[in-house]
């Protein structure tokens, strides 16, 4: 069977020929033309130092208010039909009063123990008359200032009114638009 085995002769396949290639040029991609980008829509920023301006000026010529009386500055509610500056918006009146001669202001460590006393969150949104007025009693405040934006979030309204926190009583109330 060795005999036979050893006479067999395999036979080798030879690679096939490579034939040269010529080299050739990549396709010519398109080069991609750039895109309009949109312009996102301008912001309109409210100047709100010069929308409560007015009113707290109002305010303080409207109200007998005794000379350091504790006035609480509640954050503005949102009824507007967007998303609002709230924060700067309150920041703004509260600057208007600052050194007003009339109300000392309740401050915003006092407002966020009160809040934390009371279960709130510092950064509660949900604005309500009675909120405002327990927080204001929780501080020993005799008077709240409640202010609301409504209507156009781009011009919205502003609403205030000052409340005497023992009784609840609107003794002032003014409104105004916000300014561009």
């Amino acid at each position: 069977m060795a005999l036979i085995l050893s006479g067999c002769v395999v036979k080798q396949q030879q690679p096939a020929p490579v034939e040269p290639t010529q080299p050739t040029e990549p396709p010519v991609q398109p080069v991609p033309q750039p895109q309009p980008i949109a312009q996102p829509p301008k912001l309109k920023t409210i100047d709100w130092d010069a929308s409560v301006q007015p009113l707290v000026a109002q305010m303080l010529r409207a109200t007998s208010a005794e000379p350091g009386s504790v006035l609480l500055v509640d954050r503005i509610k949102n009824s507007t039909n967007g998303a609002l500056q709230s924060e700067k918006a309150t920041d703004a009146i509260q600057n208007a009063l600052n050194n007003n001669g009339k109300f000392t202001l309740v401050s915003t460590e006092q407002l966020n123990q009160a809040k934390q006393t009371l279960g709130l969150s510092p950064d509660d949104s949900l604005n309500s008359r009675s909120k405002a007025i327990g927080l204001a009693r929780n501080v020993n405040a005799q008077y709240v200032l409640y202010s609301n934006a409504q209507g156009d979030v781009k011009t919205p309204t502003l609403q205030m009114q000052l409340m005497l926190v023992q009784t609840g009583e609107i003794i002032w109330s003014g409104n105004g638009v916000a300014q561009n």
